[in-house]
């Protein structure tokens, strides 16, 4: 299926759910509202025209302010469906100062310890995850490493860490 019928697909079961979309040949994504994240999970894993039964890979990313928008962070969910053989980057802006975005572990089970990172690194929190915690950092740590605007403490448990 191509990427129009993708999205022809996605706006008729979910409208208003697409706020963006990019069809670059390599790498198509939507950009979806996060109110509309587990409707539309739900809607690309079990829809059997769009069967996206793998979830490749799940990252985040800081966006810092600009002088049209405020601070913020992405969640960018890369899709696969083995059957059909077509890709789907499903990216949710939040605001840095309330980085709350669904949970997709219950979908996608592989999603666990990918939103794990992206909590524990960039401070998205999962909403609904079923243990979010720290994955890479002590349980102690201070901040969230990713960020921009973090500043790498001198000195952890009297270590330095220059």
């Amino acid at each position: 299926m191509e990427f129009a019928e993708l999205l022809g697909h996605i706006r008729a079961a979910l409208p208003g759910a697409v706020l963006e979309e990019h069809p670059e040949a390599f790498s198509p994504w939507i950009l979806v509202a996060r109110a509309q994240l587990p409707a539309l999970a739900l809607l690309l894993r079990d829809d059997p025209a769009l069967d996206f039964a793998q979830l490749m890979c799940l990252s985040g990313t800081h966006l810092p302010a600009s002088a049209s928008e405020s601070d913020r962070l992405a969640s960018i969910f890369h899709l696969f469906s083995p059957r059909h053989r077509h890709k789907l980057g499903v990216k949710v802006v939040l605001d840095s100062a309330d980085p709350a975005c669904p949970s997709v572990a219950g979908v996608w089970p592989t999603a666990d310890w990918h939103e794990r990172e992206a909590y524990d690194l960039l401070g998205i929190v999962y909403e609904g995850h079923p243990d979010l915690r720290r994955i890479l950092c002590p349980d102690d740590w201070e901040g969230h490493p990713l960020r921009k605007d973090y500043v790498t403490p001198a000195t952890y448990n009297g270590m330095p860490l220059d």
